[in-house]
């Protein structure tokens, strides 16, 4: 499974609100392309956020996500009641997250990443730190280094 963090991963980490109090979030289009490589592979995707909002939601919506949890405050544990609906150990988990809250979940799965603007703090803690920032692509560069070249060409041989 792949789960990924939100704010500053697909996004760049700012919060856009506009003169009517709207929050607005820019996500890339070339992290869509993470996501259709999981299902290509029958990977599950899991986002695993501390905000809440509808944006989230719709994003995650609109690519068919299978899991989204919003608000949460302990994303190891909700990591953990995944695994173990899905059968599967920590260890065969691969996670993408950028600042403190990810940190614990960071440490405890099988590959950890974080885009090339997190924190040095958070770089040190990881096995990847992508060559891409937060909401310029590091989601799709995680899954990409995760599957291989070999793969990647196969999806696309498939198209």
């Amino acid at each position: 499974m792949i789960i990924t963090d939100i704010d500053g991963v697909w996004t760049d980490g700012g919060m856009y609100y506009d003169q009517n109090g709207n929050e607005l979030k820019k996500f890339n289009t070339s992290d869509s392309a993470g996501i259709l490589l999981c299902k290509y592979v029958n990977i599950p995707v899991a986002i695993i956020t501390g905000e809440n909002t509808e944006i989230v939601k719709r994003r995650a919506a609109k690519l068919n996500v299978q899991y989204l949890f919003q608000g949460v405050k302990n994303k190891l544990l909700i990591a953990e009641q995944l695994c173990d609906e899905l059968g599967i150990d920590l260890n065969q988990v691969a996670f993408i997250g950028d600042d403190f809250g990810d940190l614990m979940l960071l440490e405890r799965v099988g590959i950890s990443s974080c885009p090339k603007n997190a924190s040095n703090y958070i770089k040190q803690k990881v096995n990847f730190v992508t060559q891409r920032e937060g909401g310029e692509g590091a989601f799709r560069e995680f899954v990409e280094e995760i599957l291989g070249e070999k793969l990647i060409e196969s999806f696309i041989n498939s198209l």
